[in-house]
C-alpha cells in the first residue's frame, strides 16, 4: 500500500534534529494517513469480533480475518442509519476510512456503514453496474422523458398475483377511473425474471396503444429485488418508446431500474399516483377554474356596462337631437319674428297705402264733383267736352255728377 501525504504537511512536520514529542509523532502519523484518499474511501471484508455499544450510543468492534485484526468505531450518528448491526462471528463488509487515534497512538477504521458480506458483494456489482451504465449515459436526466398529464392507457409490468397489482389498481379507481390498464405480466423475482421483463416491456411498445408504463413489485430483501438490477432490464427501459416509472420496492430501496426509468417511485402505488392525476385535484381544479372565468366573465360585463354608459354620455352630448331642438326654437323664435315684421310692414304699408288713398281721393274727380261740379262728354265720341267750342247746338251729351249721369241736348252755344 502506498502511503501519499500532502506537501503542506510534510512542510509541517520538516525534519528536525530536535527530538518529537510523542504527540507530534502521531499527529504527524495522522496526517499521513487523513491524506491517503485511498484510505478515506474504503470497503473491508472481515468477521465482526467484540461487538460493544456504549452507552453514548457508539459501537466500537473488531474486523479480523486468519491472518489479522482491525479496530473499529462507528459513531452514534452512523449507528442510528443502520437497518441492523452485525453480531459477533458474522461475516460483513464495512465500509469507512482509516485514521489514527491520536491518545493512544493506534489506528482505526471508522465504519459508516456495514452489512453483511453477501449483501455487500452484490451491493458492490450494483455499485460498479450503475457506474458503468452511468458512464455510458444510460441515466442522463436530459434524456428522461415527461410524463403525460393525462394517461388514457397505462401499462404495468409485474406478477399478476403481487400485491403491487392490487396497490395500483386500488390507487388509479381511486384516483383516476379514465384510465385503462394492460397488464404485461412478468416475473419479478429469480433467474428468470429479468428476461420476462425485458419481454413485458417490449410488448407493451409493440402495442402502440400505451401512454405510459409501470415497473413495479413490493419489498423485498436485496436478492428479491435484484432482478432489477439487471443491465438487460435497464437497458429496456431506457429503449422504450413510452415513458416508464420505476416502482420497486420501499422508500428506501433502489435499484438500477430507478437509475434508468424516466421517473423513479419509491413504491408500487406511489407509482400510480405519479402516472395519473388526480380526479379530486381536477375537480377543485375545474371549480377554481370556473370561479376565476365567473369573476373574469363578471369583470368583463361590468367593465362593458361602464364603457356603454360613458358612450351613451358620449352619444347624448353629439346627439343631433339638441341641435334640431336648438334649431326648432329659433325657427319659432325666427317664424314669430318675421311674423312679426311682416304684420309691422303690412302695417306700414297699410299706413302708406291709406296715405296715398287720401291723395287719390283729394286728387280725385269725384271730389270735385261732389262739391257741385260735372263732368261733359260728347255722347257720339265720348270725349269730355272742356270747352263750349266742342260742341254745337243739338249735339248729344252725358252730364256726369257725383250721384250719377243723364244725357242732354246742347241748344245753342
Amino acid at each position: 500500500m502506498k502511503l501519499k501525504a500532502q506537501p503542506a504537511q510534510l512542510d509541517l512536520f520538516a525534519s528536525s534534529p530536535e527530538p518529537w514529542s510523542v504527540t507530534r509523532v502521531n499527529r504527524y502519523v495522522k496526517s499521513l494517513l487523513d491524506g491517503d484518499y485511498v484510505l478515506q474511501d474504503l470497503w473491508v471484508e472481515g468477521e465482526v469480533s467484540n461487538l460493544r455499544v456504549t452507552a453514548s450510543g457508539h459501537a466500537y468492534f473488531t474486523l479480523k480475518d486468519a491472518q489479522a485484526s482491525m479496530r473499529c468505531v462507528m459513531w452514534r450518528s452512523d449507528v442510528r442509519r443502520q437497518d441492523l448491526l452485525p453480531q459477533d462471528g458474522q461475516s460483513v463488509l464495512a465500509h469507512g476510512r482509516v485514521s489514527v487515534y491520536e491518545v493512544a497512538g493506534t489506528y482505526q477504521f471508522y465504519v459508516d456503514h456495514v452489512q453483511l458480506a453477501g449483501i455487500g458483494r452484490l451491493y458492490l456489482e450494483f455499485e460498479a453496474l450503475k457506474r458503468r451504465l452511468a458512464e455510458e449515459g444510460l441515466f442522463d436526466p436530459a434524456q428522461k422523458r415527461p410524463l403525460p398529464p393525462f394517461p388514457r392507457r397505462l401499462g404495468v409490468v409485474t406478477s399478476p398475483t403481487a400485491a403491487a397489482l392490487r396497490d395500483i389498481l386500488n390507487v388509479l379507481a381511486r384516483r383516476y377511473p379514465l384510465v385503462d390498464v394492460l397488464l404485461s405480466p412478468a416475473m419479478v423475482q429469480g433467474d428468470q425474471a429479468p428476461p420476462q421483463i425485458v419481454a413485458a416491456i417490449e410488448a407493451l411498445n409493440r402495442h402502440g396503444d400505451v401512454d405510459v408504463i409501470i415497473v413495479a413489485r413490493g419489498g423485498g430483501s436485496l436478492e428479491e429485488l435484484w432482478a432489477f438490477n439487471d443491465e438487460r432490464v435497464a437497458r429496456a427501459i431506457v429503449a422504450s418508446r413510452v415513458p416508464v416509472i420505476s416502482g420497486v420496492g420501499h422508500e428506501v430501496d433502489l435499484t438500477i431500474a430507478d437509475f434508468a426509468a424516466d421517473v423513479r417511485a419509491p413504491t408500487p402505488s406511489a407509482a400510480a399516483e405519479l402516472a395519473v392525476p388526480d380526479r379530486s385535484e381536477l375537480q377543485a381544479s375545474v371549480r377554481a377554474q370556473r370561479m376565476r372565468l365567473a369573476g373574469a366573465l363578471q369583470g368583463w360585463l361590468a367593465e362593458c356596462q361602464q364603457s356603454l354608459h360613458y358612450l351613451r354620455e358620449d352619444l347624448q352630448r353629439a346627439s343631433p337631437l339638441d341641435r334640431v331642438q336648438s334649431l326648432r326654437q329659433r325657427v319659432d323664435e325666427l317664424s314669430q319674428a318675421s311674423g312679426l315684421q311682416l304684420r309691422h310692414l303690412l302695417a306700414l304699408h297699410r299706413e302708406r297705402l291709406n296715405g296715398l288713398i287720401g291723395k287719390l281721393a283729394t286728387l280725385s274727380p269725384f271730389a270735385t264733383l261732389e262739391r257741385g261740379y260735372a263732368i261733359v262728354r260728347h255722347a257720339g265720341t265720348g270725349h269730355v267736352v272742356s270747352s263750349v267750342g266742342q260742341v254745337a247746338a243739338d249735339d248729344p251729351i252725358l252730364v256726369r255728377l257725383h250721384d250719377g249721369e243723364f244725357e242732354a241736348t246742347v241748344s245753342q252755344t
